[in-house]
């Protein structure tokens, strides 16, 4: 990939704002629409100013129909542009759901080929911000098992310039999910020019050898912190941050466990039919005997949604202590 020597620091959602910004700027192809995106400029001020910029015919406010944003831009990709729908918050995507499974997933493969859908779907996901049962959710196992659809979760800026850039270039329909609690929590060096990671690709955010340790999104900053509490103590743990969720990057994956023998993973969804469930499922069919212990997920307990008060919300989500405590467990099995 082609990086410009020059960077700055920047946190999650600047990092957002400005890899649009640069697409909406180099290819004339490319269309946002969703709702208040336009002289609002997004609830998070994203797209702030853009319509003043490119125009209203490229930056589209649209009306509370999610089903139409998603369905309008399946219909803009078939036609040659590079539309990015947004959904104001991942918990109003379900109108959109046959829409996204139905007709963005399915394009290339009931076509035969000849036409694909370069669409990439942006929406906040997560808890830890008090938003309860509206603004909480984890939506990612709904889409999970949906073939010809990609979903990513990157949870570093520099990550999210280089994911993003990737899935505006992607043929194919990109789920683009971003916490909502790492927008101007996380900040880091994003490098300066046009760059991709591909997607699919995980990375190794911290080597270790007693224990492997898979997240994505928030928990991954979550589990570092536990990890490097943890090497106080003695104790080597390696954390993989899967990136993009689908493709899952099986090799990363499965060679950190045949190091260290021990699979911890952590995610905040649900714990049953999860992410983690289909990566316990393959750590076991490929690397069975590599293991000196159970695999463990640490995941959200099964109830229907995150409760707007404090305590329910603790209670919902993970902490940097109980991970530690899990890793803990693990290492002394």
């Amino acid at each position: 990939m082609a990086v410009s020597a020059s960077s700055k620091v920047m946190n999650n959602v600047e990092t957002v704002r400005e890899t649009l910004y640069e697409a909406m700027k180099n290819d004339d192809r490319t269309v946002i629409l969703g709702e208040d995106v336009g002289d609002r400029g997004n609830v998070f001020l994203i797209t702030k100013d853009f319509v003043k910029e490119f125009g209203p015919e490229r930056v589209i406010d649209t009306p509370i129909a999610e089903a139409s944003i998603v369905g309008i831009a399946v219909g803009m990709a078939m036609e040659g542009l590079r539309p990015i729908a947004e959904i104001q918050f991942a918990d109003f995507i379900y109108p959109a759901f046959n829409q996204i499974v139905g007709e963005a997933a399915k394009t290339r493969y009931r076509s035969n080929g000849e036409y694909t859908c370069p669409l990439v779907i942006r929406t906040p996901y997560g808890g830890g911000v008090r938003g309860a049962l509206s603004h909480s959710v984890s939506i990612e196992a709904l889409f999970y098992h949906v073939p010809g659809l990609k979903i990513v979760a990157p949870a570093f800026p520099a990550d999210v310039k280089g994911l993003l850039n990737a899935a505006i270039d992607d043929p194919d329909p990109v789920l683009f999910l971003e916490h909502k609690k790492t927008y101007r929590l996380i900040k880091g060096e994003v490098p300066g020019g046009h760059y991709t990671i591909p997607l699919g690709k995980a990375d190794v955010k911290k080597a270790g050898t007693q224990l492997t340790v898979v997240s994505y999104g928030l928990y991954v900053h979550w589990a570092l912190e536990a990890a490097n509490q943890l090497e106080t103590e003695g104790i080597s743990v390696e954390v993989v941050d899967l990136r993009s969720i689908r493709p899952m990057d099986r090799g990363t994956i499965l060679e950190s466990v045949r190091k260290t023998r021990k699979l911890l993973i952590v995610h905040e969804d649900n714990k049953f039919g999860g992410v983690g469930a289909e990566i316990s499922a393959m750590v076991a069919e490929e690397a069975l005997f590599d293991l000196d212990a159970p695999i463990r997920r640490h995941c959200a307990p099964d109830v229907p949604a995150m409760g707007y008060a404090l305590p329910l919300e603790e209670e919902y989500m993970s902490s940097p202590g109980e991970m530690a405590e899990a890793m803990r467990e693990m290492a002394r099995f």
